[in-house]
């Protein structure tokens, strides 16, 4: 089984691992675009046509399914991606996971791009899926950003400032871009309140990967041998892991069980 993934960079790791976790021995392709990010301010017409590209490099390896690895991406792509090549390759999309976190009854706090935040694609998911529990939408500047390249220092501000803007009796938080899954621990840490109830996070990677696994009618199966290969693409160039991914848990994961290809 050969399951690819895309992104613009490596928001797409989160999920990722996740495919690792449930099936060690599937061959994995990550297809990144590093001349063309971030995707977040383009057009949606120019982002299609980047996400387009990428797609196509992916499925030049002949993957039995490929994820989007970017909510962004998602809004704007994934009907163009899915004519392109379904039914031959499933093509599955990250949402955001305001469903299963309206479910615990709130009050929810979904931290998103300031692109993605108050955009008619959140508000329509919030009013579909959260009816009746009180969320806050909270753009989070810069954090995408810093998460892709490490920044250490810049993570932390970026993530104090969401957090300043999280009200103080939040339940639960949807990490509604990619890329935050990579910092949850230290988004729960800035906003979970003393005395209060362990905070519930909320991401994407884990329902992503088991939906991939149902599109293929395959099976979790995580005790598998752990022989499933991991090829890297870079705008269509075969290359390896940026070198930002090894300071995340998800990064260092796949560099150490996936055999290069």
């Amino acid at each position: 089984m050969k399951i690819a993934l895309m992104d613009s960079g490596i928001g797409l790791l989160a999920a990722t691992a996740a495919v690792r976790r449930l099936r060690p021995d599937a061959d994995l392709v990550l297809s990144l675009d590093p001349d063309g990010m971030p995707w977040g301010p383009r057009t949606p017409e120019d982002l299609t046509r980047r996400a387009v590209a990428v797609a196509d490099a992916a499925a030049a390896h002949r993957p039995d399914a490929l994820i989007i690895g970017c909510n962004t991406a998602t809004v704007h792509a994934l009907p163009t991606l899915r004519a392109r090549l379904e039914p031959a390759i499933p093509v599955v999309g990250t949402v955001p996971a305001i469903k299963p976190a309206a479910a615990g009854g709130g009050p929810v706090a979904i931290w998103a791009t300031p692109a993605t935040t108050g955009s008619p694609y959140q508000r329509g998911l919030i009013n579909d899926f959260a009816d009746g529990v009180t969320v806050t939408e909270v753009p989070c500047f810069g954090l995408a950003e810093a998460v892709e390249h490490a920044d250490e220092s810049a993570i932390d501000d970026a993530v104090t400032a969401a957090a300043a803007l999280t009200p103080l009796d939040v339940t639960t938080v949807v990490l509604g871009c990619t890329h935050y899954e990579l910092v949850a621990e230290r988004i729960r840490a800035a906003v979970q309140r003393p005395d209060f109830p362990p905070l519930v996070l909320h991401g994407s990677a884990g329902a992503v990967a088991a939906q991939a696994l149902r599109r293929l009618g395959e099976q979790p199966a995580p005790g598998a041998e752990a022989k499933g290969t991991l090829t890297v693409l870079l705008s269509g160039r075969e290359g390896k892991l940026p070198e930002p991914a090894l300071a995340y848990a998800e990064g260092r994961l796949l560099h150490a069980v996936s055999p290069a290809q």
